[in-house]
């Protein structure tokens, strides 16, 4: 791929990088380009920093409004060539020139952000020059922001491969250049790696590989475009679900054998601040419509992958009102890991697998505001621990069934 590349200080090497990947961010990417910068001059002022902005060749000038913000660190632009789009590939952009100018730390935040602040480069990067290898964040969001977060790599990535990561999506990191060399080393990249799926294919990598992770808390919210679970899904809950089913598969060998989680290093202090996040609506008519309609619609993948009796279970709550519809996590965590061995098994197609798993996330969502209508954030945090360590303790019936369809598999190959 023939990068695009406007180095006009022509930096050659730097010891921290601030990545911000960009598509279409004319409007909001000043705001993150300026304030990282203060947070390079204030909290890193002896090491040699550079701020690049990865984009896809953004077609309405955010490249010039980048390149035109006043900062006192030099800045790169790099974009994928015309045509070329996806979040994934802007990382590997950064992850190539993090190599090629032998960067210490890589910080990366969000070019959509309104929250960052000076500090956020500080928390993110630090640890980074104290023997981490990757860092994800840690602050407060709306209860029904980052739904895919809270309801499927969440919890799936912690019960997986035991590492407590809150935030395993959640689009602000921090790298060390060994973790960026071990990502360009790495055997999976397809087409959703390359898009939305990055996040989850980054920090996966870090967890399964074993290098050394950290959480940091950088607090203030997060404050961003903010989207309803109902109905702004687009590409980004395929391209996010398969590329972590992908890493399942990949990885089986090392999630098989682990039996407990524990709590990730974290780096800096809790500030107590009482700030809070952007309200976020959900459409719970929109989501239980979803569910409903989807019970025939998708009646003929759906047994073929969820077992009978959960299906049966699930079936019980299509009589429920709108307002009081509610299934347990215990049978979220066994219809997920039912869709993962599904996907395994690749006997339906898998992008028809992703899409018949679509009413079942909006029916999760829609039970979890149910029942946290009336709780608070911190509240919602103690309820999403219940969750996971319910997810923890099925465990063991997703490594049976993983074994069981793997054996018929083999059978099949052998008949």
């Amino acid at each position: 791929m023939d990068v695009i590349v406007e180095n006009q200080n022509q930096v050659d090497s730097a010891e921290i990088i601030v990545g911000i990947p960009s598509y279409n961010e004319a409007d909001s990417i000043a705001f993150p380009t300026e304030v990282a910068d203060r947070g390079l001059t204030t909290h890193f002022p002896g090491r040699k920093a550079v701020i690049i902005n990865v984009d896809n060749n953004s077609p309405d000038g955010t490249k010039d409004v980048f390149l035109g913000t006043p900062t006192k660190a030099p800045k790169i632009y790099i974009s994928t060539p015309p045509g070329i789009k996806g979040k994934g590939n802007n990382f590997r952009n950064l992850f190539e020139a993090s190599v090629e100018l032998d960067a210490k730390a890589v910080v990366v935040v969000d070019a959509d952000l309104k929250s960052i602040t000076p500090e956020w480069i500080q928390y993110l990067g630090e640890p980074l020059f104290r023997n981490f290898n990757y860092v994800t964040p840690l602050y407060v969001r709306h209860k029904y922001d980052g739904s895919i977060t809270n309801h499927i790599t969440y919890p799936l990535l912690r019960t997986l491969f035991g590492l407590r990561v809150r935030q395993p999506i959640g689009g602000d990191f921090g790298f060390s250049g060994r973790m960026a060399r071990a990502f360009l080393s790495e055997k999976l990249w397809n087409e959703n790696v390359a898009n939305f799926g990055i996040d989850i294919w980054m920090t996966t990598i870090a967890v399964a590989r074993r290098f050394r992770v950290c959480q940091t808390l950088l607090g203030t919210p997060k404050t961003h475009r903010a989207k309803d679970p109902a109905k702004d899904l687009g590409p980004m809950f395929t391209q996010v679900v398969m590329t972590f089913f992908d890493l399942m598969i990949d990885f089986e060998y090392l999630w098989k054998d682990t039996t407990d989680s524990w709590p990730s290093s974290i780096f800096g202090f809790g500030l107590g601040i009482d700030e809070k996040p952007p309200a976020v609506k959900v459409n719970t008519g929109a989501l239980y419509k979803s569910f409903t309609s989807g019970v025939d619609r998708y009646a003929e993948n759906w047994e073929r992958i969820v077992p009978p009796g959960e299906l049966a279970e699930v079936k019980k709550t299509r009589m429920m009102p709108q307002k009081s519809f509610y299934y347990p996590s215990d049978l979220w965590a066994r219809i997920l890991f039912s869709f993962a061995i599904a996907y395994r098994n690749n006997e339906i197609p898998r992008d028809r697998i992703i899409e018949s798993m679509i009413p079942f996330y909006h029916s999760r969502i829609l039970s979890f505001v149910n029942r946290t209508n009336r709780k608070n954030i911190r509240e919602c945090e103690e309820y999403f621990e219940s969750i996971v360590r319910v997810f923890e303790k099925e465990k063991c019936y997703l490594i049976k069934r993983w074994d069981e369809d793997q054996k018929k598999l083999g059978n099949k190959l052998f008949s």
